[in-house]
């Protein structure tokens, strides 16, 4: 019998030894990503006072199109960028959630530094 690997466990297994070195303070909170099959999330979460300060995914009404593709994450980037700069963030530490930095997660790290955000 042939077994499959855990991948969902092996991404939670690389994302906690992430979290163990990154944190997210109030001069520089920790955007955090999350990716499903349909959808892409993003919060700006200050870690210390455990509150998330700003959120966007692709399941907000406001937001047109598919979820799953480059061109969402982009625009899921950019506005979570805007959102940041217009409460006063504009540095952040990116959590990639233990994810490769590749296709979805890189275009919304890509999208939220076009839009001014730095990390």
């Amino acid at each position: 019998m042939i077994k499959r690997p855990d991948t969902r466990g092996q991404r939670i297994k690389r994302h906690k030894r992430v979290r163990g070195k990154i944190s997210g303070t109030p001069e520089r909170p920790r955007l955090s990503v999350f990716r499903s099959e349909n959808h892409i999330y993003a919060q700006v979460i200050d870690d210390i006072n455990q509150v998330t300060l700003i959120s966007a995914s692709t399941v907000e009404k406001a937001f047109d199109g598919m979820g799953s593709n480059c061109d969402a994450a982009t625009a899921i980037g950019k506005t979570v960028a805007e959102r940041a700069l217009a409460k006063g963030i504009d540095n952040v530490v990116f959590d990639r959630g233990g994810y490769v930095y590749h296709g979805r997660v890189k275009a919304l790290a890509d999208g939220a530094r076009e839009a001014g955000l730095k990390f």
